[in-house]
């Protein structure tokens, strides 16, 4: 038996001593690995009929506070259920993520390697999308987020833990940023005089959002903080059902949530993509899942909140440029890369997009 093969088996054979840890009436009959992610192990279990499920081992290495962490998205799941009680169960369980206690009660089950493991049903006849290639799914996508971001808006955010502390925090990011320009070798540094030069200049602009929710003029709400289209599940037809993912809700402001939003939908090539001519931003896509976003979220948005949605947009493209380009400098700590030049390839292509974005749309 091939080495590979022997892994495979004793992997089925963990996962299905860790899926029987859980209370459900499943029996166990194969799994798959399921790719979208980046950080957790994700695997769609198949047992001898339906239901399926969804089991997945949380990153304790990346994440500091993994029970906080799995609490928070049972909690925000369990507030959307309840707002969503007046739907049969059965369309309950499409609209949101269920997750599944423990034979001891317990949301999750801690095995004897210190790994975090938590269970969800599976929802079927479900699609995601890893890229947008159709103004309705831009539409839809934006339309789902508003939803989400509209069940939770009575939910207390305070009772979250931050998953990963200042992770949108611009002066944090700033501050990382100067440190790197201390230590970058002279060869970098010299490559990178040009972007190096848009950081600066920028600065105050992008501390505006960043100021205001210091201040407290913004709202403090529950925050999705990975809101890539994959992130968003749909069904069959192309109709949103759910946003998935939630490993990092936890309190922010719903900039943070629309801005990362926009990032990635609507740049017209890949996140590391060298020829720029290639490079834009895409103002229809913008437009579609703004009209979506603003359909469900408006009426819960201050004026204040409205008026700063396009700036939050190019922040957090920013952001991205700025993190890619401070790890560049680093030598490359930070983010996997593939070749010595990635991460200033990929903060250029940022770079790009900002000003793609500055050129179609008004802030």
């Amino acid at each position: 038996m091939y080495i590979h093969e022997i892994f495979g088996k004793m992997l089925e054979q963990k996962l299905e001593f860790i899926f029987n840890k859980f209370i459900h009436k499943g029996e166990f009959d194969s799994y798959r690995e399921l790719a979208s992610g980046h950080i957790n192990d994700t695997y769609f279990i198949k047992t001898k009929k339906k239901p399926f499920f969804v089991l997945q081992r949380i990153n304790h290495g990346v994440f500091k506070d993994v029970p906080g962490l799995i609490e928070n998205k049972v909690a925000v799941s369990r507030h959307i259920k309840e707002k969503l009680k007046d739907l049969s169960k059965k369309k309950r369980k499409r609209r949101v993520l269920t997750f599944i206690k423990t034979n001891t009660g317990a949301s999750y089950y801690k095995d004897e390697e210190g790994n975090y493991w938590n269970l969800m049903y599976f929802i079927d006849d479900s699609v995601t999308f890893e890229t947008v290639n159709d103004l309705k799914i831009a539409y839809e996508g934006g339309r789902l987020l508003g939803k989400f971001l509209t069940l939770t808006s009575d939910f207390d955010a305070s009772k979250l833990i931050e998953v990963i502390p200042k992770f949108h925090d611009m002066s944090f990011r700033y501050k990382q940023f100067e440190d790197a320009l201390k230590i970058a070798s002279k060869e970098r540094l010299i490559k990178a005089k040009e972007q190096i030069a848009l950081v600066e200049n920028l600065k105050e602009e992008m501390h505006i959002i960043q100021g205001l929710k210091e201040s407290g003029a913004i709202k403090m709400r529950v925050t999705h903080n990975d809101t890539k289209i994959a992130n968003i599940l749909f069904n069959t037809k192309n109709k949103g059902l759910c946003v998935i993912d939630t490993d990092t809700v936890m309190p922010g402001i719903v900039h943070y949530d629309f801005g990362d939003a926009i990032r990635t939908i609507c740049n017209t090539a890949a996140e590391d993509e060298t020829n720029l001519d290639l490079v834009a931003f895409n103002a229809e896509y913008y437009k579609a899942y703004t009209e979506g976003f603003l359909k469900k979220m408006s009426p819960f948005l201050s004026p204040l909140e409205l008026k700063y949605l396009p700036l939050a947009a190019k922040t957090m493209i920013f952001i991205m440029a700025l993190r890619f380009l401070t790890d560049y400098l680093n030598g490359d700590i930070y983010y996997k890369t593939k070749y010595p030049e990635h991460n200033f390839d990929r903060a250029k292509n940022q770079f790009k997009l900002i000003e793609s974005f500055s050129e179609r749309i008004a802030v």
